[in-house]
């Protein structure tokens, strides 16, 4: 039997990167606010520079729930399901994965709102690829501009603008949409080898500038610049200088009195009432279930955490799952394609050791729709990206271009005599979802509590292995520019897997039928829970997707407090 709780206004699942940020908003209108974390407080100890720790064993273990409840995957229905990974992309802890995420932080660009109108407009209704259920968006980047300046004001956020209110600036991103303001801060400094590629690029005739990150270039908010040390791709800042929503926004929201954070709180179902309203959620500490009541439920875990939990949560109102009465949760899914990275080994040290992956030149010159389609036969396209982030472990692991055997003494000396001449890109592109992509609950796995894990079946389409293809030559021209003399092509991509970046499963849009969540992002079935993440997401675009999750985050919690006689 359940210990009940005192009543709330709001409970949030999830203190990560939209959770942390919902809080906000909500805490200044005066609102209650329950923030429910799987994990816990983590400090400065915890962030120890530690490649080991941080990049291969998961850390901290002690309170990665998220490790024991890793989705299963396959390529299709038909296909078996491959074995599951050991580190779950997921962080449970205050803040979630803005301790250790890359920290990109990227705004999409016009064209990823309305993918199926500029399409069609531009090149007919034909392009749209066979099988994708793709959909504009329900409203434009006019609408969620405001919010993306929000957000990169109270997270903090270094870049360099490149379009302030239609005026083009050649040292920034040319090809963005229209904003109100520049960045709070200037970007993240530069490395000789990041201006070579940079000299490289404007050769060419592209477009190189400095990618947006949520780390501070210089003090911000009474906190640290940052230090380069480097161990921070998979890992916390012990400076606070990377700004997760654990040194931002939760512990303003805490200063109002109207926020309280409970940690090591496993949620397992949320309860909906006979008139398809919710009214709480149960969760488990130490093995002691409690029931939280809310006016309000907003769901903010990771992509495949918010399918899951929708569809544990069964009722008389919701027999198939918590707002699935239109069998729309699960649908629509698909995640970035982040395989297919191009490796180049030049004659040269690069002086690349250390750095951080949120430092670095991009080039989107073949970003989305920025360029002509025509004679192309995909829609989409890619951001690549050249970062300074090197650490001895990975160094290890290095590509040897088929100089060099991948182990013995003639491994070892290839290694120590080029671990500082090689680089490997990083390339997002443009995914789009499909019919047969989805998410469900896996009929054997099971998680310690004895509940299906999430079960991913996706592969990538013909579209997407064409993007990648194409952004591959365009990197592989860009390295040999720079001086590569060697190149190496990862294959193009199928079975999506787990990944980082997973999007869709609640789907946002206007139109009952096909999607989960409204303009806003509460539920068409349920009207008192909201859904915050990825998971509402209809396009990818070809950057990260924190900021947008952390815009629409914003987006929802000032909706809800606008309009709390209707919600709650």
């Amino acid at each position: 039997m359940a210990t009940k709780l005192k009543d709330t206004d709001v409970v949030i699942v999830g203190l990560g990167a939209a959770g942390g940020v919902a809080a906000l908003p909500l805490a200044q209108a005066g609102l209650e606010v329950i923030g429910l974390e799987a994990g816990t407080w983590l400090t400065r100890r915890d962030f120890a520079p530690d490649e080991l720790r941080n990049n291969f064993r998961g850390w901290p273990q002690g309170v990665q729930k998220a490790n024991q409840e890793i989705p299963t995957s396959r390529a299709n229905a038909s296909s078996p399901v491959g074995p599951r990974g050991t580190i779950h992309p997921m962080q449970n802890a205050v803040g979630g994965t803005t301790l250790h995420y890359w920290a990109q932080s990227w705004r999409l660009n016009p064209w990823d709102f309305r993918v199926v109108s500029e399409t069609t407009r531009r090149y007919g209704a034909s392009r749209i690829p066979k099988g994708s259920t793709v959909e504009d968006w329900p409203f434009s980047l006019d609408e969620l501009e405001p919010y993306y300046d929000k957000v990169e004001y109270e997270i903090g956020v270094s870049g360099q603008a490149g379009n302030v209110g239609g005026t083009i600036d050649p040292r920034g991103n040319r090809f963005e949409g229209p904003r109100r303001r520049g960045y709070p801060m200037p970007p993240l400094r530069h490395t000789e080898f990041l201006d070579k590629m940079s000299a490289a690029a404007r050769s060419l005739g592209w477009h190189p500038f400095p990618g947006p990150a949520a780390v501070n270039s210089r003090p911000y908010q009474n906190r640290s610049g940052c230090m380069y040390h480097g161990f921070c791709n998979r890992g916390g800042c012990h400076v606070d200088a990377k700004n997760s929503t654990a040194v931002t926004t939760i512990p303003r929201a805490q200063a109002t009195g109207r926020l309280k954070v409970v940690t090591r709180a496993h949620v397992t179902t949320i309860e909906a009432g006979g008139d398809a309203r919710v009214a709480g959620v149960h969760y488990v500490t130490d093995g002691v279930e409690y029931f939280q009541p809310a006016k309000v439920v907003l769901l903010a875990s990771f992509t495949y955490e918010n399918t899951r939990l929708l569809l544990l949560s069964k009722s008389k109102a919701f027999p198939t799952g918590l707002s699935n009465n239109h069998k729309q949760v699960g649908r629509h899914y698909f995640s970035h394609h982040q395989g297919a990275p191009v490796s180049a080994l030049f004659p040269f040290d690069l002086k690349s050791w250390y750095g951080l992956p949120a430092q670095g030149v991009a080039v989107d010159d073949w970003a989305d729709d920025n360029f002509d389609h025509a004679s192309l036969d995909f829609i989409g396209g890619g951001n690549l990206w050249a970062m300074s982030d090197r650490r001895p472990i990975g160094a290890a692991g290095m590509n040897t271009f088929g100089r060099a055997p991948a182990w013995g003494s003639q491994w070892k000396s290839f290694v120590k005599e080029n671990a500082d001449r090689s680089h490997s890109s990083y390339i997002q592109k443009t995914t789009l979802p499909y019919e047969d992509n989805y998410l469900d609950l896996d009929p054997e796995a099971k998680d310690p509590l004895g509940d299906p894990v999430c079960r991913v079946t996706a592969e990538f389409k013909e579209n997407e292995r064409k993007i990648a293809g194409f952004m591959q030559d365009k990197m592989e021209r860009w390295y040999r520019e720079a001086g590569a003399t060697a190149i190496s092509r990862a294959p193009l991509g199928g079975a999506m897997g787990v990944s980082t970046h997973a999007y869709g499963g609640t789907r946002m849009g206007d139109n009952v039928e096909t999607n989960v969540v409204d303009r806003y992002g509460f539920s068409h079935e349920a009207p008192n829970l909201g859904i915050l993440g990825a998971s509402v997401m209809g396009t990818s675009g070809a950057h990260n997707p924190t900021l947008t999750v952390q815009a629409l985050a914003w987006r929802t919690a000032e909706h809800l407090v606008k309009k709390w006689r209707s919600r709650a």
